[in-house]
């Protein structure tokens, strides 16, 4: 009997919230350890579920860098980074995709389902979700004229068809999305997983925006943890070095989303 009045009390302060976001769309950036520690990954497929079940809109956009690592380490292919973006060579990018869209994706959809929800698995080349091009970064240090690197398979995101993700919605599935984009021509793109959550949320108008992350979160000069960030001073920190490597797309994707429409952007640390 405790533990039902106790799950009562839980929804009854949970209520005001359930009220404020019905119907609203939420995205979620999964990656990190809540894809590795079991207990965490339950808690995760549990709380999709639930989401899903008060009425709001979960779509769940993962990542997969460090099982991307393992294949890679295990078949002898070296791995690079630029600016917190995988160097993608056309090897890399067939392992990337199979690991994504064939492995990671699948175990998410299994895991969700598992919990009693209807998760269904996509990467950005179903549907024509994620339309893309090849993207190039421009590097300075020292004081060097700018560099433009190339960083091969790596995707820039040039259109959103959100259509299929709206259907799935309306039909109460939940949408598991691989970050992989195709070009013009058919060729296949790595994007950063945070980039295409970032954008997704604008096209589909979400309320919010999650990204799951290792960290705490966003530090300031002196490691303390910012509660709260304005778009300016997430700019100055990111000029002046304080975040960097794969923090600057987290910051980057939060600030267009935000500029996009999205209502609230929030990193959060997943091992919680």
């Amino acid at each position: 009997m405790e533990k039902f009045i106790g799950k009562a009390e839980v929804l009854m302060e949970a209520l005001p919230y359930i009220q404020r976001f019905y119907g609203k769309t939420f995205v979620i950036k999964y990656g990190g350890s809540a894809m590795a520690d079991e207990e965490l990954k339950a808690s995760f497929a549990q709380d999709m579920v639930l989401l899903k079940y008060v009425g709001i809109n979960p779509v769940v956009v993962h990542g997969g860098g460090p099982q991307i690592n393992e294949v890679l380490q295990k078949m002898g292919t070296p791995t690079q980074f630029v600016r917190g973006m995988r160097v993608t060579d056309q090897e890399t990018m067939d392992i990337v995709e199979m690991v994504l869209a064939g492995k990671i994706n699948k175990e998410i959809v299994s895991l969700i389902n598992r919990h009693g929800g209807m998760a269904v698995g996509l990467s950005g080349k179903d549907g024509g979700l994620i339309q893309a091009r090849k993207m190039s970064v421009t590097v300075a240090s020292n004081g060097e004229p700018p560099e433009i690197i190339d960083i091969g398979l790596v995707g820039e995101i040039v259109g959103i068809n959100p259509m299929v993700i709206n259907t799935l919605d309306e039909n109460k599935f939940i949408p598991v999305i691989a970050p992989v984009g195709a070009g013009e021509q058919g060729e296949t793109y790595n994007i950063n997983a945070d980039l295409v959550a970032g954008q997704l949320a604008e096209a589909l108008g979400a309320e919010k925006l999650i990204l799951l992350t290792d960290v705490d979160g966003v530090k300031d000069k002196k490691g303390g943890l910012l509660s709260t960030l304005k778009i300016n001073q997430a700019r100055k920190l990111i000029q002046e070095g304080v975040v960097a490597e794969g923090m600057i797309p987290k910051v980057e994707c939060c600030i267009e989303a935000l500029k996009g429409g999205v209502g609230k952007t929030h990193i959060i640390d997943g091992r919680v």
